[in-house]
């Protein structure tokens, strides 16, 4: 079961990243964490979205705009060190908040659960309020958009939704904004899995490769199948699912019944 439910995630959540800037690692998270322990799932999502992101980048590198994309790239670079960083030491610390049981089952409820069980809730809600969602900011706010998008793409991989308010304002055609972003992307996901890396089960091989590399070609055709038709589709079609789904699997992760 768990292939084929990181399979399908994969696949629909790099198909939507093409229309909206944003999605993969939001809506892969909270499904990898349903598996591992929180950081272990930020860790194995921030793999699946960097080798997605240079599959995406062969598609569309022609397109990026690199003036913006050194500009807002820099500070998220920066910034990613010190959001992994926090992530790391959050981890290794005894971040237990408090416990209860449900149906003769005991939760623990963590900081790093509460905190990225916050930002999923968060992110759902900019994403279901119309004001939200269409905020954007003026050119001049560039690099500390940077430094903000960076951080939390470091500490939970939430990045995607916090550059593309800063980049919707420039008026990019669609091909640049793309492009540009998945460049963006990379330089985060470079700097953040290489702290990720000295979490001790990724590092003695506790994770499942074969259901990461499934998850990263589920993410490939999903790409390839958005750069097809990301002219013809509207992203309104999906808004709801993708809002709904990341307050329930937010709500759960606060809770630590997903932990």
């Amino acid at each position: 079961m768990i292939y084929v439910l990181i399979a399908i995630t994969s696949l629909i959540a790099s198909f939507l990243t093409f229309f909206s800037g944003f999605g993969l690692g939001t809506i892969l998270l909270p499904v990898f964490a349903i598996y591992y322990p929180l950081p272990i799932a930020v860790g194995l999502t921030a793999c699946v979205h960097l080798l997605n992101n240079v599959f995406k980048l062969g598609l569309v590198y022609k397109n990026i705009n690199w003036s913006i994309a050194f500009k807002f790239g820099i500070p998220s670079l920066i910034a990613a060190f010190f959001g992994a960083w926090a992530l790391k030491n959050i981890d290794q610390i005894n971040s237990t908040i408090t416990t209860f049981t449900l149906n003769n089952n005991q939760f623990v409820i963590t900081w790093p659960g509460f905190l990225i069980g916050l930002l999923i809730i968060l992110f759902a809600i900019i994403e279901l309020v119309p004001k939200l969602s269409e905020l954007s900011f003026p050119e001049k706010y560039l690099i500390p958009g940077g430094l903000l998008s960076g951080f939390f793409g470091g500490f939970s991989g939430h990045q995607g939704s916090i550059r593309s308010a800063f980049l919707l304002r420039l008026k990019l055609e669609k091909t640049v904004f793309i492009a540009t972003g998945v460049f963006i992307a990379c330089m985060v996901d470079v700097v953040r899995i290489s702290f990720y890396t000295s979490f001790s089960e990724l590092k003695n091989g506790g994770s499942n490769y074969l259901l990461l590399a499934l998850a990263v070609v589920s993410a490939w055709v999903g790409a390839f199948a958005g750069n097809k038709l990301f002219k013809k589709t509207s992203m309104q079609f999906f808004k709801w699912f993708v809002g709904i789904f990341m307050l329930a699997m937010g709500l759960l992760i606060v809770l630590g019944i997903i932990r």
